[in-house]
C-alpha cells in the first residue's frame, strides 16, 4: 500500500495544519493548535460529511488540561493584578511603591503563564508520519524549535514577560533622572508590549493558516487570542501614554497610561477564563 497523499497548509514556512488523503478514502487532519491544546486529529471516513475526533493517550490528556490549568490561573491572577495596580495609581492612595508591588507581583504570574505556554507546546503530542495517531514523547523543561509556528509565538510572549520583569523592578528605583526613567523604566515597557503584539500576530497566524489576520467567530481558540492582542495593544497604548517628557519630568497622560493598563490587564484576566475551557 503507498504512503496517503499529503497536504501542508501554513503561513510563509511554518505549517500549521497537514491533511493527509489515505488510499482507502480516510482523511486526517492535524492542525497545530488544536493538537497541542486539546490533543486531536480529525478523522473523516469516506461518505462522512464531518470529521471525528481522534484523541491522544490518557497520559497526555492529562499533561495538557494540567498545564493548560496552570497557565489559564497565572494570567487569569496576573491580569487581575495589573488592574489592581492601575486602579491603585488613579483611584487609591497614588503611593508608587505599593502600585509598583502590585504590578511586579503581577509580572510574576505573567512570567509563569508565558513560561508554561511555551511548556504547553514543547510537550504536547505530534503527528506521526502519514497521519497515524498522535505521538506523546517524553517530559521537556526547554527546547529550540524556532520553524515552529507555535513555539515561535510562545517563546516570543515569554521573552516579552520577562522584558515587563525589567520594566517593573527598575520602576522600584527611586531618585531617577527622567532620561534615566525613559531608559530603564519606559523602554523596557515599550518592548515588551512590541512582542506581546508580535507574538499575538503569530498566533493568528497559526490560527488562520496564513499570514493575514482572519475573522472565526466560531473557534474559541480565535477568541482567545483576539482578547489578548486586543489587551496587548492596551498595553501599547498605556506604554506610550506613560514617557516622561524631558521638559517637565510629567507624563505624557497618566489616566491613559493607568486606564490602558488596568483595561489591557481586564482583557488578559478574561482571556486566561476563555483558555481554561480550550482543554482536553
Amino acid at each position: 500500500m503507498g504512503q496517503p497523499e499529503q497536504h501542508a497548509e501554513g503561513a510563509g514556512p511554518f505549517t500549521t495544519r497537514l491533511t493527509w488523503q489515505r488510499a482507502e478514502g480516510e482523511t486526517v487532519v492535524w492542525e497545530s493548535r488544536l493538537a497541542r491544546r486539546r490533543g486531536v486529529l480529525s478523522v473523516r471516513g469516506p461518505g462522512e460529511a464531518a470529521g471525528r475526533p481522534s484523541a491522544a493517550g490518557p497520559r497526555a490528556l492529562r499533561r495538557l488540561r494540567r498545564l493548560n490549568a496552570i497557565a489559564s490561573g497565572a494570567f487569569v491572577t496576573g491580569g487581575a493584578l495589573f488592574a489592581a495596580g492601575a486602579a491603585i495609581s488613579q483611584f487609591g492612595s497614588g503611593d508608587p511603591l505599593l502600585s509598583a508591588s502590585v504590578y511586579f507581583a503581577g509580572g510574576l504570574f505573567f512570567n509563569t503563564g508565558g513560561y508554561v505556554s511555551l511548556l504547553q507546546v514543547l510537550n504536547a503530542p505530534r503527528h506521526a508520519p502519514g497521519g497515524g495517531a498522535l505521538v506523546t514523547a517524553g517530559w521537556r523543561w526547554w527546547g529550540y524549535e524556532p520553524m515552529r509556528l507555535d513555539w515561535l509565538s510562545t517563546f516570543v510572549l515569554f521573552v516579552g514577560t520577562l522584558v515587563f520583569g525589567v520594566n517593573l523592578l527598575d520602576s522600584f528605583l527611586r531618585g531617577l533622572s527622567v532620561q534615566q526613567v525613559n531608559r530603564l523604566v519606559w523602554t523596557p515597557d515599550m518592548i515588551g508590549c512590541v512582542l506581546f503584539l508580535v507574538s499575538g500576530h503569530l498566533a493568528f497566524a497559526e490560527i488562520c493558516h496564513r499570514s493575514l489576520p482572519c475573522l472565526r467567530s466560531r473557534s474559541l481558540g480565535w477568541w482567545i487570542v483576539a482578547v489578548n492582542q486586543f489587551g496587548s495593544l492596551l498595553f501599547m497604548v498605556s506604554a506610550l501614554a506613560a514617557f516622561t517628557r524631558p521638559s517637565t519630568g510629567s507624563l505624557l497622560n497618566t489616566g491613559i497610561a493607568n486606564w490602558g493598563t488596568l483595561t489591557g490587564a481586564v482583557c488578559f484576566s478574561v482571556g486566561g477564563v476563555l483558555q481554561l475551557f480550550e482543554r482536553p
